[in-house]
């Protein structure tokens, strides 16, 4: 099983939730009745955990990324990169086998591949803020 790919179709049905206002159960029954490769390639537990981790405690997860702005608001932030610091946060906090440097460089990773060039430093001062915080 891949994570690093779980860690990032996480990521996408987490924006796909954000743009489409879809449950949690809707958005992985359509991911399950889509996705075209192996199911054994993937985490599929993970995937479910996080999202479901981030959904239940999306106030907290957001709080964390709000204390760690400065001159920013959390409604001024990419859709693509909310997700990801949502992400990231998530697995901090919630995912004990993910080691909270990995999570912060996971994400880094994501954002130079999905995001901008800019959004990497950002993305990176607001998680190392996080993380001293926790």
């Amino acid at each position: 099983m891949n994570r690093k790919r779980s860690r990032e179709i996480a990521m996408e049905l987490l924006f796909g939730m954000t743009l489409s206002k879809n449950t949690l159960e809707e958005t992985i029954e359509n991911f399950l009745e889509d996705y075209e490769m192996k199911l054994n390639t993937i985490d599929l537990e993970y995937i479910k955990k996080i999202l479901e981790d981030i959904e239940k405690n999306k106030e907290t997860i957001d709080k964390k990324i709000e204390d760690a702005l400065t001159n920013w608001k959390i409604d001024r932030i990419s859709k693509i990169n909310l997700s990801i610091l949502r992400l990231a946060i998530g697995e901090m906090l919630y995912i004990e086998d993910v080691p909270e440097k990995v999570a912060i460089n996971e994400a880094i990773e994501m954002t130079k591949k999905y995001s901008d060039e800019k959004s990497v430093s950002f993305i990176n001062g607001v998680l190392d803020k996080a993380f001293k915080s926790l």
